[in-house]
């Protein structure tokens, strides 16, 4: 099977589409559950399955210090190893360097770090990062970029931006095509115009099979994150997926979805689900709140995973008093469950041409919280 985006309609700037790839089908507008080192923290495979997913997110800097590329590949590549026999997207490593302040230099030849583990010393090229997501055998690899916190100076960005488009060409000369298969550019640019605009016509001379939108979601906050998108989106390839890296909470999803975004990913649902945020059709919710100690109804009314099916707010509420390892795991399923739905809801709402009626929706009724249902208090 070719990798490949197909269009099946518009809604403004929205697209609702379908993503062929080697691993199966992905219909878009995806949220990707975040397996970082081939698991999605706290759940099966077959419970990331049920909420309905159908891509997941590796991740290369993570996976590299363990257990390490090339055993990922002795022992059958990453879908077999984590039992996820469908599409899964690696991170090029490029964030999490990033992240590793103190602890890294960065120059042409690529990212020279100490592990965060250990203290070892690695070396991430582009020609390794490409390496590495190959031994994994993901199904979608991304460019190896370099990211800039916000605030930032434009020359601090310009900087960074104009190596990872070198980064870029290096990544696509050094990738292993394949059937099924695809190469991502990321662009950068922090919250700069021109930097943007520089930064995708670079990457669509190269060619890749697909765009990722990078560098936000870093401190700029929604409304410079938004306009970003706003021209951004429209300056890339209609005909390949768009993908915005880190994003976020549903609110910010809907956003970007209004202004042409096809694929998300965020740590967001799985850490809130152990630390007690419940995410849900009325907003998000604190588990550990006293006010569910008594509540006896489901956490999110015609949510149809185990936890809003089978048990009551007071039990949730519960487990996290007791510090019981099953209410992160069932509360992770219904946070990721819920971002399913979510999407779900969007691309029916494209489809349909009501999308902006839908977010409009979604949002009065994150707004009003519990107020309004049958029996409850306002929270």
């Amino acid at each position: 099977m070719s990798f490949g985006w197909t269009c099946l309609g518009h809604d403004g700037a929205a697209r609702v589409g379908r993503l062929a790839t080697a691993h199966g089908v992905v219909d878009t507008p995806a949220f990707m559950p975040v397996g970082t080192a081939g698991t999605v923290k706290a759940m099966t495979a077959d419970a990331v399955r049920a909420t309905g997913a159908q891509i997941v997110l590796g991740n290369t800097y993570h996976l590299m210090l363990r257990p390490g590329a090339e055993r990922v590949a002795r022992l059958g590549g990453l879908h077999r190893m984590m039992d996820w026999p469908g599409p899964i997207l690696t991170d090029s490593g490029g964030f999490q360097v990033m992240s590793l302040a103190g602890l890294r230099e960065i120059d042409e030849s690529g990212a020279t770090f100490r592990s965060h583990i250990d203290g070892s010393a690695h070396h991430l090229s582009p020609e390794r990062s490409m390496q590495i997501q190959d031994a994994l055998d993901a199904t979608i690899t991304m460019a190896l970029d370099q990211c800039v916190q916000i605030p930032c100076s434009h020359e601090e960005a310009a900087t960074a931006m104009r190596r990872s488009m070198r980064w870029a060409a290096r990544s696509r000369e050094a990738f292993r095509a394949r059937d099924g298969y695809g190469l991502f550019g990321i662009v950068q640019g922090a919250i700069f115009r021109d930097l943007r605009e520089e930064s995708v016509a670079a990457l669509t001379r190269i060619g890749f099979e697909g765009y990722a939108i990078g560098g936000l979601a870093v401190g700029e906050g929604q409304e410079a994150m938004f306009a970003t998108l706003d021209y951004t989106t429209p300056a890339l390839p209609e005909t390949a997926p768009r993908y915005l890296m880190g994003v976020g909470t549903p609110a910010d999803i809907v956003g970007a979805v209004a202004r042409g975004v096809d694929m998300f990913d965020c740590v967001m649902p799985t850490r809130a689900g152990r630390t007690a945020r419940a995410f849900t059709s009325r907003g998000v919710f604190n588990m550990r709140n006293a006010r569910f100690a008594d509540d006896a109804r489901p956490l999110d009314p015609g949510c149809p995973c185990p936890l809003c099916t089978r048990h009551t707010r007071a039990y949730l509420h519960h487990l996290f008093r007791c510090r019981e390892i099953l209410g992160p795991m069932l509360l992770t399923w219904h946070n990721i469950a819920y971002y399913q739905t979510l999407m779900r809801g969007l691309r029916a709402a494209i489809a349909a041409g009501r999308l902006a009626e839908h977010a409009a929706a979604l949002a009065a009724a994150w707004q009003a919280g519990d107020a309004g249902l049958e029996g409850d208090e306002a929270s």
